[in-house]
């Protein structure tokens, strides 16, 4: 992943504006960001649900192949807890449920549900799982160096764009930078990019996207059957 590659450019530029008596680039970036991260604070305090159609891709630079993956996603404030369940419909089907500390990957084809207690990393999987979906803008500021890069018109929408550095030399050493595309009318994420440090990178695309709706609980368990297999997976130390 890259730094911030506005960076040297914006610095050289605020130089020059502030010979010219001109409001320097920087205060109007903190003015531009203020605002995103207050409209993702509204839509994070009245936050209960969301669900969005997707689609996922995996860029992996070593073969320039990129894998893509399709279906909905679904998310819910139970108590002081964030609930996510994937449902996976292309290319093959996959369910994934985030619940508590415990993830689930239940895979129709196999008939087979893997566990993974993530109780070690369970903060750092809530704070991915919230990132521009109802987790607020100013909580992203405990993890992250947030830094705003203008505006992009994304499926007819004026979306702020906002750049993550990860304050962790943990994730920062599998995530170097995120980038957000963030919808100011609802202060939600329609598309995040996860670079990685080899030149791989996540994009994920969101569309009808749906807040505060009733989401029935069905949504939240996995359809198996009784001869499912179940595989617990211990965390790594």
């Amino acid at each position: 992943m890259t730094t911030f590659f506005l960076f040297r450019t914006c610095a050289h530029a605020i130089f020059l504006l502030a010979v010219c008596a001109v409001t320097p680039v920087n205060a109007q970036s903190n003015a531009a960001l203020e605002l995103v991260l207050n409209q993702m604070d509204k839509a994070g305090a009245t936050f209960r649900t969301t669900e969005a159609s997707f689609v996922w891709e995996q860029y992996t630079s070593v073969v320039k192949e990129t894998d893509e993956q399709k279906g909905k996603v679904y998310f819910r404030r139970e108590g002081n807890e964030i609930q996510m369940a994937v449902d996976v419909t292309d290319p093959y089907p996959k369910y994934v449920l985030l619940t508590g500390s415990k993830l689930q990957l239940f895979e129709p084809r196999l008939d087979r549900v893997t566990e993974y207690n993530i109780q070690k990393n369970q903060g750092e999987f809530e704070m991915f799982l919230v990132l521009g979906f109802g987790g607020g803008g100013h909580a992203m500021l405990k993890s992250f160096d947030v830094n705003y890069l203008g505006s992009e018109t994304l499926d007819g929408v004026e979306t702020s764009k906002l750049d993550l550095v990860p304050k962790s030399q943990k994730i920062r050493g599998m995530f170097p930078h995120i980038v957000l595309w963030i919808d100011p009318g609802d202060g939600i994420s329609v598309r995040q990019q996860l670079f990685q440090p080899d030149g791989d990178y996540r994009l994920a695309r969101y569309s009808n996207i749906q807040l505060n709706r009733k989401i029935s609980d069905a949504v939240f368990k996995l359809r198996t059957k009784n001869k499912t297999t179940i595989e617990s997976v211990s965390p790594r130390n």
